[in-house]
């Protein structure tokens, strides 16, 4: 049965389609048309844009939950209270952590993968463990070490290949040989938490890393005779640069410059979200770290840095374009499309596609979210 939806605009991957008719063939998008559709049941949006649902690729809890607690309930609470963020599709990311540990959660997520009744887990990402202490952030430096891939491997079996990015320090021993590797199995390499020289990070580039982990935090600044980590990130073209637009991480002025750097299409908004996201102020846990949650920020109670964060990414949209550094089209394709393809995903969602699942929000003038839908049904509404 086919229906359509009705609305003012309608942002596809390259263009935005004007007033039209979006067709929903069961649980997938259709052809986009101008004209009313005869005798079909139409969805009325009138007033509102139709925008592909938001993709959260670095997400590590919402709604009371965190990816560490390592259960199924957690991971069902993050991916129904995400449809109120926009997110339709998300890699719940793991802090660093015993292999153990880190193995678990493998399996978890594994079992539950595809039962899941809100936004869709699309993979994992592992934040860590190989760090290197300097700018180890609110992770465990006990855990840091070299990496390995016998430990990929045993984490790709154990999460039935569920696990698609893997962060890293490019200063750490057997590097360039653990990326081609990861590489060969389909696993995106990201570089982060790290002291690295620019150097050292072209050559994990040149080895195939291609996300920078937050880009600015957790990372050797730019000088002017050692550009570091921040300067490869401006410098090496074809790699993605995640960015927390939340205002307290990275300052307005810092992300324009980044966008002009790399091109919108090659900058994903992240949430880097720890489980007091969506809740009141108060005190909470990041992994096994307590922290205080106030005044849009969570942070560290033994030395007040900034853990995670509380921001949902309908809100890093809306900001990106409050703040005049980029258009409403490229605030959304920061968000799903660039994101979707930053871990290759791209073929399962992060775009309004014929014959892609029909994963989409409505957003009024203003960008506030209003309804998300799934699979063409919709889900959550405000």
């Amino acid at each position: 049965m086919t229906k359509y939806i009705k609305a003012d605009e309608f942002y596809y991957p390259y263009h935005v389609k004007g007033a039209g008719y979006l067709a929903i063939e069961g649980n997938d998008f259709g052809e986009w048309q101008e004209e009313a559709p005869h005798g079909a049941e139409i969805i009325d949006y009138t007033g509102f844009s139709v925008a592909p649902g938001l993709v959260d690729t670095h997400i590590h809890g919402f709604a009371g939950v965190d990816v560490m607690d390592n259960n199924q309930e957690a991971f069902e609470t993050m991916s129904k209270a995400l449809l109120g963020a926009g997110v339709t599709s998300f890699l719940p990311t793991a802090l660093t952590a015993s292999f153990e540990t880190l193995d678990d959660i493998c399996r978890t997520a594994a079992d539950f993968a595809g039962q899941e009744s809100g936004a869709r887990i699309q993979g994992l990402f592992f934040e860590g463990p190989y760090f290197t202490e300097k700018y180890k952030g609110a992770q465990n430096p006990s855990y840091m070490r070299n990496p390995s891939t016998a430990e990929l491997d045993q984490w790709l079996e154990s999460s039935k290949g569920l696990l698609k990015k893997i962060a890293l320090a490019p200063e750490r021993d057997e590097v360039e040989d653990f990326i081609n590797y990861a590489n060969s199995k389909d696993v995106i390499v990201a570089l982060g938490h790290s002291d690295a020289t620019y150097d050292q990070a072209a050559q994990a580039v040149e080895a195939g890393a291609s996300v920078w982990v937050h880009a600015y935090n957790g990372m050797r600044g730019l000088n002017h005779r050692e550009p570091g980590m921040v300067g490869a990130i401006y410098e090496l073209p074809n790699t993605y640069a995640e960015l927390i637009c939340d205002g307290h991480h990275v300052h307005p002025s810092a992300c324009d410059i980044l966008m002009h750097q790399k091109d919108h299409e090659h900058v994903v908004l992240i949430t880097d979200c720890m489980s007091a996201g969506g809740l009141e102020d108060g005190d909470y846990m990041l992994g096994e770290y307590p922290v205080t949650v106030e005044k849009g920020t969570a942070r560290l109670k033994s030395n007040g840095a900034l853990a995670g964060s509380i921001l949902q990414l309908k809100d890093a949209v809306k900001n990106v374009v409050n703040w005049g550094i980029a258009s409403k089209a490229q605030a959304i394709g920061m968000a799903s499309l660039a994101a979707a393809i930053s871990v290759g995903i791209d073929d399962k969602c992060g775009q309004i596609k014929k014959g892609h699942k029909a994963d989409f929000i409505i957003l009024d003038k203003d960008l506030d979210l209003r309804a998300t839908y799934l699979g063409g049904q919709e889900v959550w509404n405000a």
